[in-house]
């Protein structure tokens, strides 16, 4: 059985096949162009790599409710060319495949729990993705959070650094999360791309005094057993260290946590395949959907 998955990202998207237990077999990527265009070569790809079924991780906002009548269908993001276009729907009438789509970041969540080691195999972990934005998938109590509609982790607002003057670079809230702590929020502060910021360099202390007060924020909130940090921010090595010092420093003990907070939270498991991964278990979901239907 051979299970497809999409990683839809708002600059790329990667399109692969694996098994129902999480092994990719194949992979490919291309940047995001308009919807045409797009879709045509994800319906391309899974026309010469025929796949059972197709797990969808989109950017968004999107419309992941599956009883909606707009289910899977882009909402109103940046991206304009993508505006209420029918994502789901196009590729579902172009292949004929069983299909379930969730967000990018719920599917990087369910990824990393679908797979984890048995023994260590969380009931609720928050995945949070730190790159051209910000974005969070939650996986509480065995399941995916949607709610009204699904999270915008990166939107909260946080507590502005006393001596951090930059105005931020989300274009709907400015100084929220993603407009203080995003990559782009990073580039804008410095004039320079994040990788050519040395480790010592104070940019990574000032987002981590924003990403600490996130992680600080969950587990008081969602109370989860893991939080996963992923995205391209997150690889620069001295921020994981001073993302949980402030973390440390905005609990100031009020959780008596059952394990170390290091343990907690933890850069990903599977080295930037986690969101594909989620991918191939939402069609695997979707699979056996269709077979208990009929």
């Amino acid at each position: 059985m051979r299970i497809g998955g999409i990683e839809a990202g708002g600059t790329k998207f990667v399109c692969g096949y694996g098994t129902t237990d999480g092994t990719i077999e194949h992979k490919t990527s291309f940047p995001t162009g308009d919807p045409d265009e797009t879709c045509r070569q994800v319906i391309d790809y899974f026309t010469a790599h025929p796949v059972d079924a197709i797990g969808i991780g989109a950017f968004g906002p999107v419309d992941v409710k599956e009883q909606s009548t707009s289910y899977g269908t882009i909402l109103d993001t940046p991206k304009t060319a993508w505006r209420q276009f029918p994502f789901l729907s196009t590729l579902k009438q172009a292949l004929g495949l069983p299909m379930k789509l969730d967000t990018d970041v719920n599917c990087a969540a369910l990824g990393e729990v679908r797979f984890s080691a048995e023994a260590e195999k969380p009931s609720s972990l928050v995945y949070i993705t730190v790159g051209t934005g910000i974005g969070g998938g939650a996986y509480i109590e065995n399941r995916l959070i949607h709610g009204l509609l699904h999270p915008e982790m990166g939107h909260i607002t946080v507590q502005r650094h006393p001596h951090d003057t930059y105005g931020g670079c989300c274009p709907i809230h400015h100084d929220c999360l993603e407009g203080l702590a995003s990559g782009p929020a990073l580039e804008g502060r410095y004039h320079t791309l994040a990788q050519m910021l040395p480790e010592d360099h104070p940019a990574w202390a000032l987002h981590a005094y924003y990403l600490g007060q996130m992680a600080a924020n969950l587990l008081l909130t969602l109370s989860p057993e893991r939080i996963i940090l992923g995205g391209g921010v997150m690889k620069q090595p001295a921020m994981l260290p001073l993302i949980l010092e402030e973390a440390d420093k905005r609990l100031c003990g009020y959780l008596q946590l059952p394990k170390p907070l290091h343990e907690i939270v933890t850069k990903p498991s599977f080295d930037g395949l986690s969101g594909l991964m989620g991918a191939i278990a939402l069609g695997t979901d979707a699979l056996q959907a269709q077979g208990a239907a009929q």
